[in-house]
């Protein structure tokens, strides 16, 4: 029964984050008052979804090294500098929206990118590596990349921050991929496949407390708020344009420019809203939050693209075999 809900839900996880904010947000009033349930929530879902990994993983980043390198310098130095830039020139007053939209895009890339990265037949041992090493990462990445963009303009408390992302994201990948490699991978089939799609339903709680938190920035409907949709939307949609060609001009191969167009393109953006949520003013979430409408909807267009991409070129080389 959980695996046929888990397919169910698989299919449409493009609408779960969309349904939820909007959830959330006309649900304000009532729920809240439950967000500090999210940290503890979302330590669960990234339990659940490093039991499929174990430290062997690691390996490949020796194998493999350029994509990973490539994906990291892609998360981390081109999307950030990218929406500084787009960020000054389209809000060059507002410190907040400034901040959200770089926070949008130097958290790490999403767990959920291994979803898509296996249904597009991807590399999958480099996007374990990419999830891996950027959320172990992703403590120290986070706080200093804003300290560096932003300088003294926004007030963090790093140290509460690296702790934050430490319980929400790589202790319970530790414990996870540790029953893994004891278990010898019997734990994810006796387990993981029962939690996948519990997650999934967590997901969407988190992402709807978190609209509910941002609630009144959301609610009411103006011309900055849709210009910040439109330009969030861009930004992501960047992304996925940024990483698929980079990585055809730089590694080329199938499966990894695959690889590299997930990873680049998908964030954690759950942790990346509780972090704006827990950790800065709520006008510094919006951008993040609203990053949700489109994350999943995003995935699903890029890997749409991608398969008539090669399906195309595959085409050609049959008929010029013919």
């Amino acid at each position: 029964m959980l695996k046929k809900l888990n397919k169910q839900l698989e299919k449409i996880m493009p609408l779960i984050t969309p349904v939820s904010v909007i959830a959330g947000v006309l649900l304000s009033t009532y729920i809240k008052d439950y967000s500090f349930l999210i940290p503890w929530i979302f330590a669960f879902m990234t339990f659940a979804g490093s039991l499929n990994s174990n430290f062997q993983s690691l390996k490949d980043v020796i194998l493999h090294p350029f994509p990973i390198f490539v994906a990291m310098m892609i998360l981390h130095v081109v999307m950030p500098v990218w929406a500084w830039g787009v960020g000054h020139i389209i809000y060059p007053s507002d410190a907040y929206t400034i901040t959200g939209l770089i926070l949008a895009m130097v958290i790490p890339t999403g767990i959920t990118s291994f979803i898509w990265v296996s249904i597009y037949k991807g590399n999958i041992p480099v996007v374990l590596s990419v999830i891996l090493i950027d959320t172990f990462l992703s403590p120290f990445i986070v706080p200093y990349s804003l300290s560096i963009f932003m300088g003294q303009k926004i007030e963090m408390d790093y140290l509460d921050i690296m702790m934050g992302l430490m319980g929400m994201v790589v202790i319970p990948s530790i414990i996870g991929m540790m029953l893994n490699q004891l278990t010898k991978g019997k734990i994810n089939e006796q387990l993981g496949s029962r939690l996948a799609p519990i997650s999934k339903i967590f997901l969407g709680f988190v992402v709807m407390l978190n609209g509910a938190v941002v609630a009144p920035y959301l609610k009411n409907i103006n011309l900055k708020l849709v210009g910040i949709a439109f330009v969030v939307f861009c930004l992501a949609l960047t992304g996925y344009l940024f990483s698929f060609f980079i990585g055809k001009f730089l590694v080329k191969e199938r499966n990894t420019v695959i690889t590299m167009t997930f990873s680049g393109g998908m964030r954690n953006i759950s942790a990346g809203a509780v972090i704006g949520v827990t950790y800065f003013p709520s006008a510094v979430a919006v951008p993040v939050v609203i990053g949700m409408l489109f994350q999943q909807v995003l995935a699903s267009l890029a890997g749409h693209f991608i398969a008539r991409y090669y399906n195309k070129r595959l085409e050609k080389r049959e008929s010029v075999a013919l």
